[in-house]
């Protein structure tokens, strides 16, 4: 492997990191910080009629989830793009290729 692809491959992966790890910090601070940790302090307002603690809980923290789990993909099809390695640019023969190459007898 080349010492070009190798820097390539680096920088690809040490921003993959960056945009994992801070993803999953916001997860963090959402299930654990807003749904545990400060849940008596978020209990005083109200949300759909509903203490805003509890509703982070049990509802709030699962849309976060689902909302960054499209932001992730959203983020890695950027950087995939970026570093040329999107599903876009992959090169597949076309199907029919593969038969021409058949005998006649299978």
């Amino acid at each position: 492997m080349s010492d070009s692809h190798s820097q390539h491959a680096k920088a690809y992966w040490k921003e993959n990191i960056r945009i994992v790890l801070s993803l999953l910090t916001i997860w963090f601070l959402v299930s654990f910080g807003m749904a545990i940790l400060f849940v008596n302090i978020l209990d005083e307002f109200h949300f759909f009629g509903f203490k805003f603690g509890f509703w982070m809980a049990q509802q709030g923290s699962i849309f976060c989830f689902v909302i960054l789990i499209f932001i992730y993909v959203y983020k890695m099809n950027q950087l995939d793009h970026k570093y040329s390695v999107d599903e876009d640019r992959d090169h597949f023969s076309p199907d029919d290729t593969y038969y021409k190459n058949k005998s006649p007898k299978e």
